[in-house]
């Protein structure tokens, strides 16, 4: 039993809450954790990350790519080689440095291609299995490079699902894969044939992209997923004809199609607070993580609330607490985790946060204090306590 003495849950009143058997618990005896009337909220959900390409702890990446997606999904597969990327080392670099900060899930989108075949989902599965009890890690078999104009990669998306991936990935059916129909008839028959959710990449804007959510939701009715079905990223949602976006919105919700959004400056987004009044599950990730599309990120979920609240324009305390429940709940729900928050019988995943309100928290990013997963402490003032390789 441990009891985490004067804390004060998602900013309320100072209490005592117990743990026992890795669950919050009624009561009794055990050891005590002065919390120091700090905020407790429960672990940050990074719903939306690459763990296989990250370049942290390898010499500075000079980046000279060109402008377009293409350009950078290219160079990337390129350089993994050149750079000897190891996607093992590199995927447990990130997810301790995420742990650090008060991560307890990530949802990883893992390259799957003919250049690199199945070395990525390999390398992030033995992360997985060997960050089991500290961090929960979920594979998405992600076709970065496309499937339609490279043959025999749907037949490498079939095995990653047979070796353990727990979602279909897919990305621009219009702008990467050039062929909507053969992109996202493959997509959603792998996703029936084993059984997984579905989580697509939609970067295209505007008309291609409203074009391309049509087309997703089409296939979600027709394969009865409702419910099981992500699209990351969404640009479209942050068009500026905003009836059109709005008629794309109300069958996202009629038909529980969840959006990830990890809140770039440099491209239109979704707008939180129309998605979160329509009852739309939202989640948040880091996305790329000092990697050859930039050198920015550092795994931070609670610094990722904060920009999420600032590319919304998100200013009252209200409204950033949306923007960290988006980081925290929307992303638990949107993974289906079960037993997620503070409650009485739910799994003891809680980060121990700075501030005297959420949205300060939030504001501040502080290093957290404490980071326990099922009631185990995995992490303490800012740092993991297990050392990355």
């Amino acid at each position: 039993m441990t009891i985490l003495k004067n804390v004060r849950p998602m900013g309320a009143p100072a209490t005592d809450l117990y743990i026992k058997d890795g669950r919050f618990a009624a009561g009794g005896d055990g050891e005590v954790i002065d919390c120091g009337g700090r905020i407790l909220i429960p672990g940050l959900v990074e719903a939306h990350t690459h763990l296989d390409k990250s370049l942290l702890g390898l010499p500075w990446y000079r980046n000279e790519v060109g402008p377009r997606l293409i350009d950078k999904i290219t160079n990337e597969r390129e350089v993994k080689v050149s750079l000897g990327l190891d996607p093992q080392v590199q995927s447990e670099r990130q997810a301790i440095q995420s742990m650090a900060y008060g991560t307890t899930q990530i949802r990883s989108h893992v390259d799957v291609d003919t250049h690199h075949g199945l070395a990525g989902i390999e390398g992030v599965m033995a992360t997985r299995e060997k960050l089991k009890g500290y961090v929960d890690i979920e594979i998405v078999a992600f076709p970065q490079s496309s499937m339609m104009p490279r043959p025999g990669t749907v037949e490498l998306m079939d095995e990653a699902l047979s070796m353990g991936a727990d979602i279909v990935g897919g990305i621009d059916p219009c702008g990467i894969e050039r062929d909507p129909k053969g992109h996202l008839d493959a997509v959603f028959r792998l996703a029936e044939k084993h059984g997984k959710p579905i989580d697509i990449h939609l970067h295209e804007r505007d008309a291609m992209g409203g074009f391309s959510m049509e087309e997703i939701i089409a296939r979600t009715i027709a394969h009865g997923m409702q419910g099981k079905v992500t699209i990351s990223h969404a640009f479209c949602l942050g068009a500026p004809d905003r009836d059109y976006v709005a008629g794309l919105q109300e069958q996202l919700a009629e038909n529980r199609i969840h959006i990830a959004t990890t809140a770039p400056a440099s491209a239109p987004v979704p707008r939180v607070k129309e998605l979160a009044a329509l009852g739309i599950l939202t989640c948040g990730g880091n996305d790329g993580i000092r990697d050859t599309w930039g050198p920015y990120g550092n795994g931070d979920m609670l610094e990722r609330a904060m920009f999420i609240g600032l590319r919304n324009n998100l200013r009252r305390d209200d409204e950033v607490e949306l923007a960290l429940d988006i980081c925290t709940y929307g992303g638990a729900k949107v993974m289906e985790t079960e037993g997620y928050g503070l409650d009485i019988g739910c799994q003891a995943d809680c980060v121990l946060v700075e501030g005297e309100t959420l949205a300060e928290a939030v504001a501040l990013h502080a290093p957290r204090k404490l980071v326990m997963k099922g009631g185990m402490v995995v992490a303490r003032d800012g740092k993991a306590v297990i050392e990355a390789p």
